[in-house]
């Protein structure tokens, strides 16, 4: 029972780990609506609205008026499990993503020639997962909620006409639920205890680009998002199954760890190729294999589960990510700017340590937007993405939790709409 409790506690420093990546392999990445239309191909080098406080702080000194943007982004995505095997049965439920919607909002205020000043809030990372009590691979997955939110103050500097630098520490609040089935030895696959933990932190970290004006029809950005590093608390409370033979049943445990979200690197070229035309690439770099592993410490855990402090370690062995992207815009009139874009993103697992909580592979999307200006000070932009992901296989053996095999195959579509007001 204290390694069931343990093994459940390590899973959600695995969720929250890799919600970033969950959110790419399931969602869009919902920080700018402008940007999702090109399939963020251009996301620190066009700076086209106050989003760029996100894509790149240093482009807030393209914006000479003051302004707000805010939006949302809804996401529906769709799995498709088969060749499920278990040795507890159960049902393979493919529906275990609710549709989610993500809002962010920024503002941006010149100072004068050189200085500007922006806020931004977002949320960088996000999962939900439902799978539900008679999932196949309950043991070791069934619901996972996970967010990060981020508050970013900043602030650019325009050293002339070409070239800018911006700065802004960003303050990160991250949220995480999980619960999972335990087994009950006594009625092996039925009267399944339960483990539903929650943690929380706020950390910092900062977000730095520079944007340079290379020719009168090409910029170049270059913006760099810093690890963050969290120290959760929080507790893992237990019932039903075993817990309740043993009369533990509502006993909560205090759970601490340490984890620490990658660094990326994020490199673009807009190239206006005429009036009506503008053309966009990027790729982003992330460091993912600062996941080679996760320690999780319980405390205060009853004797009768084995023991006051346990530790235990599980290997990762995540590998750095590149994604790329290709976009363009088209001027279709004073109003009316179309985009599309197409982007490929790698997944940092691999096959031995995939588990039902992350079941991703690499991914392609395709975007399409536009933005429409009714009159010179208001835009509205709206956006779609479709992804898709490669098939994969999880399987997962655990002593204490039997096996569970599935195959995988992810997609989602986004939805996307922001109102950019100029003062």
């Amino acid at each position: 029972m204290k390694k069931v409790m343990l093994k459940t506690t390590l899973s959600l420093a695995v969720t929250l780990a890799s919600s970033q990546l969950f959110a790419s392999g399931f969602a869009i990445n919902e920080q700018s609506i402008s940007g999702m239309g090109t399939g963020f191909a251009g996301r620190s080098s066009s700076a086209d609205d106050a989003s760029t406080v996100y894509g790149n702080p240093a482009g807030m000194s393209r914006l000479k008026q003051e302004q707000v943007s805010v939006g949302a982004a809804t996401i529906v995505a769709k799995t498709d499990i088969s060749d499920t095997r278990s040795t507890f049965g159960g049902k393979e439920d493919g529906d275990m993503v609710p549709v989610t919607t993500v809002p962010m909002g920024y503002y941006v205020k010149p100072i004068d020639e050189h200085w500007a000043f922006g806020l931004g809030f977002y949320v960088p990372y996000g999962l939900i997962t439902d799978y539900g009590s008679d999932f196949a691979g309950r043991y070791f997955a069934n619901k996972s909620k996970v967010s990060v939110m981020t508050f970013q103050p900043t602030v650019s500097y325009a050293f002339n006409d070409k070239v800018s630098i911006g700065f802004g520490p960003t303050i990160n609040r991250i949220d995480g639920e999980l619960t999972s089935q335990t087994l009950t030895t006594s009625s092996l696959g039925r009267n399944d205890g339960k483990v539903k933990i929650n943690g929380d932190d706020t950390a910092i970290g900062f977000n730095a680009g520079i944007l340079i004006q290379a020719t009168d029809r090409t910029r170049v950005g270059m913006t760099y998002h810093s690890k963050v590093a969290y120290h959760l608390d929080g507790d893992t409370k237990v019932s039903g199954g075993t817990f309740a033979l043993a009369g533990l049943s509502g006993q909560s445990y205090d759970a601490k760890l340490d984890l620490t979200t990658p660094e990326s690197v994020d490199f673009s070229v807009t190239h206006q190729l005429n009036d009506d035309w503008t053309l966009y690439v990027g790729s982003t770099w992330t460091r993912w294999s600062r996941l080679k592993d996760i320690t999780v410490e319980n405390s205060g855990v009853s004797p009768r589960l084995g023991g006051t402090l346990n530790t235990i370690t599980e290997e990762q062995n995540w590998h750095d990510t590149w994604a790329h992207a290709i976009g363009a815009s088209y001027q279709l009139n004073k109003q009316w700017v179309l985009r599309t874009g197409l982007s490929v993103d790698q997944s940092p697992t691999n096959n031995t340590n995939r588990s039902p909580r992350i079941p991703t592979g690499d991914r392609t999307a395709i975007s399409f937007g536009a933005g429409w200006t009714p009159v010179d000070n208001v835009t509205v932009d709206l956006a779609y993405s479709y992804l898709w992901e490669e098939e994969v296989r999880v399987n997962d053996v655990n002593a204490s939790k039997g096996a569970y095999s599935s195959k995988y195959k992810n997609s989602a579509s986004g939805f996307g709409t922001s109102v950019t007001y100029r003062f």
